[in-house]
């Protein structure tokens, strides 16, 4: 194994931990560490980050589950669109993209280079929500309302976003379930891992067809982010979770502007 494969397994171990430690962000490392340190395809790598953050996700869901924080009502009609929204766009939507989109002076837009600066957009978009932090509103035993019309548009809306970068999209899935179904935060954050496992897994199976799939690559690599989920989860007894949210927030702003200028400029 070469020195550059150990940096992309632990980065696989670190996004798990992150995923641990913080209950969030930790998919946004995914496409990074699979295409600039292990050198996946972007098209391959969104493909592999859906089930990288799905299988993690899952995880998480079964454990906030076990502790009854998670409300299956409000998760499973966020699901429906968004996992329906998710398998169309990876099925095919990302396979309709042509390779070579537009020339700009002397510079070619190809689809690869499209997905990378999409991504960095979202990067930057997180990580403005994780600098900035959420108020813990919400009252436990206030009656959850739903606002479906919304809802509904909010998951198709997820899922066509997690469909093209294969992130996790916990960011935009959490205040909606506070605003639009009035959750309180902890359950928002329980029931958000629910849907993107959910949304994550089915949305990986549109890909099954249309991407070539090393298995033995994925699982080893899924397996070490499992693994670090518990590392962080242990690690979150002694760190302040809302300043390492806020130090991570500006690590994804950096990343986000180094992969804009490494797919633009450089």
């Amino acid at each position: 194994m070469e020195f550059i494969d150990i940096i992309g397994y632990f980065g696989a171990l670190l996004i798990g931990i992150v995923l641990g430690l913080i209950g969030g962000g930790g998919s946004i490392l995914t496409v990074p560490i699979l295409v600039y340190v292990l050198t996946v395809d972007p098209v391959t790598a969104t493909a592999y980050s859906l089930f990288v953050v799905g299988t993690s996700a899952l995880i998480g869901a079964i454990r906030n589950a076990q502790k009854g924080m998670v409300d299956f009502k409000t998760g499973i009609i966020f699901a429906i669109p968004a996992f329906i929204a998710v398998y169309l766009t990876r099925k095919f939507l990302v396979p309709a993209i042509p390779d070579d989109l537009f020339t700009v002076g002397t510079f070619e837009v190809t689809k690869n280079v499209a997905i990378m600066v999409f991504f960095a957009i979202v990067m930057l978009v997180a990580s403005v929500s994780m600098i900035k932090g959420r108020k813990d509103d919400g009252d436990e035993d206030k009656e959850i309302e739903y606002n479906y019309p919304m809802i509904v548009v909010e998951g198709l809306v997820v899922g066509v976003l997690t469909g093209i970068v294969g992130a996790g999209g916990g960011f935009l899935i959490i205040p909606a379930l506070v605003l639009l179904a009035k959750l309180p935060m902890k359950k928002a954050v329980a029931t958000s891992l629910m849907i993107i496992a959910i949304k994550s897994l089915i949305g990986f199976l549109g890909d099954i067809s249309n991407v070539e799939i090393d298995w033995t690559f994925l699982l080893s690599f899924t397996a070490l982010s499992a693994v670090g989920i518990f590392v962080g989860i242990y690690l979150n007894k002694f760190i302040d979770g809302k300043k390492l949210k806020k130090g991570f927030g500006y690590f994804v702003l950096i990343m986000g502007v180094y992969i804009v200028l490494k797919e633009v400029i450089l």
